[in-house]
């Protein structure tokens, strides 16, 4: 069961495959795996105690940063997570960044940015489009209608406690005018915008 994986410089935390999205251009539905991770699907959700042994297995000298990003959506674990996070802060002092679909909120039925606060320095959340309903027939997110502007709402939370919000879209998907309104949504928010490589 592979639990951590490495990718580039950084080494990813795969906690769950739950996630309240089934978008059309996921790449778990293609492969079982990201580099020669292994397989991504989980026979069953690790406990924190047995995440926090995994990292026992790795020189955390030779990755940038730690990643919160599987085969699933990192927030289904939120609480999990930031305990994991914040040992690994504490423990070995990398910096920590969540991808993520930013439906958080609405998945842990509250507020989660506070408590991100001295614990996550970087969250990249999948933007995909600017555009409300074709973000919901691309992600199929199973909140509806509410899930485009409720992501939105969470990168303007998360900036208050996050030191770096990045909503990103990914290369070749978008025309220049929606890549425009997208630079133009995040300028609004204050955030970051990033057009990423399909497989990054």
């Amino acid at each position: 069961m592979t639990i951590l994986y490495r990718v580039h410089h950084n080494l990813y935390v795969n906690m769950t495959n739950k996630c309240p999205c089934a978008c059309t251009f996921c790449l778990r539905q293609t492969r079982d795996e990201m580099e020669g991770s292994g397989s991504l699907w989980l026979k069953r959700e690790p406990s924190v105690e047995e995440i926090k042994k995994e990292f026992e297995k790795f020189d955390l000298s030779q990755f940038e940063e730690v990643v919160f990003c599987g085969f699933g959506e990192p927030t289904e674990r939120f609480d999990d997570l930031i305990q994991v996070a914040a040992f690994v802060k504490q423990t070995y002092g990398k910096p920590i960044r969540i991808n993520t679909n930013g439906l958080g909120n609405l998945i842990n039925n509250r507020n989660i940015a506070p408590d991100m606060k001295n614990i996550i320095d970087t969250i990249s959340i999948s933007l995909n489009t600017p555009n409300a309903e074709k973000y919901l027939e691309l992600t199929r997110s199973k909140f509806g209608q509410i899930s485009f502007q409720a992501m939105l709402n969470f990168a303007g939370e998360a900036k208050k406690y996050v030191p770096n919000v990045v909503l990103s879209t990914v290369a070749t998907t978008l025309t220049k005018e929606e890549e425009a309104q997208c630079s133009s949504i995040c300028r609004n928010l204050g955030v970051t915008y990033r057009i990423r490589p399909w497989e990054d």
